[in-house]
C-alpha cells in the first residue's frame, strides 16, 4: 500500500477542526494510507464497559498513588479489597469496534504502531500483534519486593480463597480496575509465592514513571510515522502528551478524536469530537481501497 510522499502529505492536510460533527472527508484527507502511528487511551475502552477518568458524564475519582500503596499494610489491603472487585470488570470486557478496525488496519499495512495508555489488554485480544502497553499490563502481577511477575488469574484465585463471598457485593465499579468500596479491614491479602512479599499490579501508577527505554522506544516510533492519531485520550497526563508534542515539533501531522477537550488540541492538525468507533467507521465506510 503506498501514500503520497511526507512532505506532500504534510502540505495537504486540514487546519484544526473543533467541536462539531464527525467529518469522515476530513480524516480521510489527514491520515495517509500508511505509516500511521496510533496512541490510544481510555476512551477507546468505555464502549466495552470499562470506566474512564475524565470522558464526558465520567465521577471525579482520586485513584491511590504508589506512595500511598506501598505506605501501610492498611493501604495495601484497602487497594487489593477494592481490586479484587474490580477484576470483574476488566476479566469480562471484550474487544469493541475500534479495537477491532485497528487489529484490520494493521493487518492492511496502515499502521507502524500502536501505543496504548490503557491497561486492559483489549487491543491483542482483538488480534493486534504489536502493541505497546505504555503504562503495563493488569492481568499480570508483580511483586515488589523481589521482582517476580505472574499472571493475575493465578493471584485472583488465591484472594477468592482466602476471601469467600467477597466478589458478591454490590459496588460501583471505578477505571483501572478499581471499585467503589470503603470498609476493607476483613479483607486478606495473598502474599507472592516465591518470596511471601507484596504484589502489585503489573502497571505504572499514578506517581511512577513509564520506564526509559519504553519512552525512547515510543519516541523512535513517533519521529518514523507519517502521521500521529490519538483515539480516546484527554492527554492529560505527560506520558501519553509527550509523544503529541514531540510530533508536532517535527512536522509530523496529528489527528485527534476524543470527546471533550484535550491537552493536545492547539497542536492538532485535525480535531474531532467525537467518539472512536463511530469515526473509524465512517472512515472505512468511504476508503477506496488501494
Amino acid at each position: 500500500m503506498t501514500g503520497p510522499a511526507r512532505t506532500d502529505r504534510r502540505a495537504r492536510c486540514p487546519g484544526p477542526t473543533y467541536p462539531g460533527a464527525v467529518n469522515d472527508n476530513s480524516l480521510r484527507a489527514a491520515l495517509p494510507d500508511d505509516g500511521i502511528l496510533v496512541l490510544t487511551g481510555a476512551g477507546v475502552s468505555t464502549d466495552s464497559g470499562i470506566p474512564d477518568y475524565r470522558g464526558p458524564g465520567s465521577v471525579p475519582r482520586n485513584p491511590m498513588t504508589f506512595q500511598q500503596l506501598v505506605a501501610s499494610e492498611d493501604a495495601h489491603r484497602h487497594y487489593w479489597a477494592r481490586a479484587h472487585l474490580g477484576w470483574a470488570t476488566m476479566r469480562r470486557a471484550e474487544p469493541n469496534d475500534t479495537h477491532q478496525t485497528l487489529a484490520a488496519w494493521e493487518r492492511e499495512g496502515r499502521l507502524t504502531g500502536l501505543i496504548t495508555q490503557n491497561i486492559d489488554g483489549l487491543h491483542e485480544r482483538a488480534g493486534h500483534r504489536e502493541v505497546v502497553d505504555l503504562h503495563g499490563r493488569v492481568d499480570r502481577v508483580m511483586c515488589l519486593d523481589c521482582g517476580e511477575r505472574s499472571a493475575r488469574a493465578v493471584l485472583e484465585r488465591r484472594l477468592a480463597e482466602l476471601n469467600p463471598g467477597w466478589t458478591e457485593q454490590t459496588v460501583a465499579y471505578a477505571p483501572d480496575g478499581d471499585a467503589v468500596l470503603e470498609h476493607t479491614e476483613s479483607f486478606r491479602v495473598a502474599p507472592c509465592l516465591r518470596c511471601g512479599g507484596r504484589l502489585k499490579p503489573d502497571v505504572v501508577f499514578f506517581g511512577e514513571s513509564v520506564a526509559k527505554p519504553i519512552v525512547e522506544h515510543c519516541f523512535a516510533m513517533t519521529e518514523r510515522a507519517r502521521a500521529l492519531l490519538v483515539l480516546g485520550s484527554s492527554l492529560h497526563v505527560m506520558s501519553g502528551l509527550r509523544f503529541v508534542r514531540r510530533a508536532a515539533k517535527i512536522g509530523t501531522p496529528v489527528v485527534i478524536v476524543n470527546r471533550g477537550t484535550t491537552r493536545g488540541d492547539d497542536l492538532a492538525t485535525l480535531k474531532i469530537d467525537a467518539g472512536c468507533a463511530e469515526t473509524l467507521t465512517g472512515v472505512d465506510a468511504g476508503r477506496v481501497p488501494a
